[in-house]
């Protein structure tokens, strides 16, 4: 494709870096990725895509605007309380940069249509607040084979992935997937979210933001990549260090004896 001489103008603080240049922006307006949810780490790193020029961005999310969510969401206003974000987030998307797509899917991820949805898309961001949704988007990605770039946050911390299970390391081990960080989803009573914990706000943004860096590069193929790498940052102290994850040999989905062959144990 050939940039039009406004997206010459629009893109070229990325055109000017030579890691990027002129044929990494058209990688970009070429993109389809999927956001698992449009909360705290969905809005941020909805508008960095957008604004970057993804050319395909799909959103899917079951929930509507409330007021507590715009303490981090800050793609929201209040005149979108009581609107399906998916909706709330197109117009805010198209209104930043009409050179992207935006698709919409204002219904819940199961087990059923979680496998053909991703298939549409090059790569999968999520940013969704319950284990259950994050084994199933895990599991449908490898299956699928699409990178996810997963993030999560507590009270004061986020933490940052790459999965591409579905690929081995230069020694033909296979890389990590989430099940190789989390080995199976905690029990229902168990399972937490912001809402009963807190979260920092202005936290949701610096981890969205990660984020979209971690898709703009893996899109293009530049930097060190935080494949098979955790990135935990801590916003009380402002520090933040990476560890290697290992695959997991006894994981039910990549392991050495695979137990899942399709999305049914999601059922």
């Amino acid at each position: 494709m050939t940039l039009r001489d406004d997206q010459l103008e629009r893109y070229q603080r990325h055109i000017m870096l030579k890691e990027i240049g002129g044929a990494g922006q058209q990688k970009l307006l070429t993109a389809r990725v999927l956001v698992i949810g449009g909360g705290g780490l969905g809005a941020p790193l909805l508008a960095y895509l957008a604004a970057a020029g993804i050319g395909t961005i799909g959103i899917i999310d079951p929930d509507t605007v409330s007021l507590s969510n715009l303490q981090r969401q800050v793609l929201y206003t209040m005149a979108d309380i009581g609107e399906f974000k998916t909706k709330a987030a197109q117009a805010k998307l198209k209104a930043l940069n009409p050179d992207c797509k935006i698709e919409t899917h204002p219904y819940r991820l199961t087990a059923d249509n979680a496998l053909g949805l991703i298939q549409q898309y090059d790569l999968v961001a999520d940013g969704c607040d319950n284990f259950a949704t994050r084994f199933l988007v895990n599991d449908a990605c490898y299956f699928a084979r699409k990178p996810l770039i997963s993030a999560a946050l507590g009270r004061f911390d986020g933490q940052l992935s790459i999965f591409k299970p579905f690929e081995k390391d230069a020694h033909g081990t296979p890389l990590p997937c989430y099940r190789s960080l989390v080995s199976a989803p905690p029990d229902t009573d168990e399972q937490i979210n912001c809402a009963q914990t807190g979260v920092l706000g202005a936290l949701a943004g610096i981890v969205g933001s990660l984020q979209a860096l971690e898709i703009i590069k893996e899109i293009i193929g530049i930097g060190d990549r935080l494949i098979g790498k955790l990135l935990i940052y801590n916003a009380l102290t402002q520090q933040s260090r990476i560890v290697k994850l290992t695959w997991d040999p006894q994981n039910p989905l990549n392991g050495i004896n695979p137990l899942f062959t399709d999305l049914s144990h999601h059922k």
